[in-house]
């Protein structure tokens, strides 16, 4: 990654152009025998078109605050690029009350009615499918997505300094949250082509770090796995050879 990174949007456009068929985030649902593997490239266009349902159809704003109600998936993960593409603080977990804005998942679209803005939801099925009939009050992110523009330009530049993202009490502009990723890539011995396997939620920096974040300052991949205690020692050790994974943060 380049050294002038200063954004998780920067590390994305870096990785774009260093390799852009390399495998970025590999995705397992361990209760449902889900696997989706997102190439750099296709995370990117996912990135794009969710950027631009952001700040188009949905008017969103540099330090406009999202509360992300979501677990830890790929689709999750795009939409903590695109809010870094965009300007847009991601609160993962956040209070809808509070937001401007506020993505949910099927689980929580009773708290997610509180916000008085705008809301998305994501039914999180298999291949980004879309609801059976969408949640009253709602967009459906499967529904909406699909028609966005593939490359994104932000109507305004994204400020480094200016806050990104808050989880579990701890608030990190784009600066210093990509500085964090890098230290934490360091310390997991992560370099260029590595793949982290994690099982580890998206509530805390810790998790967010290991299943986005430090893989991509480093120039890796993520094996991201939701409901990894279902899989098992042998079923782990299988994953483990067949994906090449070269770290693990379980």
């Amino acid at each position: 990654m380049n050294a002038t990174d200063r954004t998780p949007a920067d590390l994305l456009r870096s990785a774009l152009a260093a390799d852009p068929a390399r495998p970025l985030v590999t995705f397992y649902d361990d209760a449902t025998g889900e696997r989706v593997e997102l190439s750099v490239a296709t995370f990117a266009n996912w990135v794009a078109k969710t950027a631009n349902l952001l700040q188009g159809d949905l008017a969103a704003e540099p330090g406009d605050r999202l509360a992300l109600l979501l677990p830890a998936h790929w689709q999750s993960a795009v939409w903590l690029l695109a809010c870094s593409s965009v300007g847009v603080v991601a609160e993962v977990q956040g209070d809808p009350a509070a937001a401007d804005l506020v993505v949910s998942g099927p689980g929580t679209l009773e708290a997610a009615r509180a916000c008085r803005g705008e809301r998305v939801a994501l039914a999180l099925r298999p291949l980004g499918g879309r609801f059976p009939q969408a949640p009253e009050g709602f967009a459906d992110y499967a529904v909406e997505v699909p028609s966005q523009g593939d490359r994104f330009a932000p109507f305004a530049p994204v400020d480094p300094d200016a806050p990104a993202l808050a989880v579990d009490g701890v608030e990190l502009t784009s600066a210093q949250l990509v500085a964090r990723a890098r230290e934490d890539a360091a310390a997991l011995g992560l370099a260029a082509g590595s793949r982290l396997l994690t099982g580890r939620t998206y509530g805390s920096w810790e998790g967010l770090s290991t299943g986005l974040f430090a893989p991509l300052a480093a120039g890796g991949s993520v094996v991201l796995c939701r409901h990894l205690g279902q899989l098992g020692e042998e079923g782990l050790a299988k994953r483990v050879e067949s994906e090449r994974v070269t770290n693990s943060a379980v």
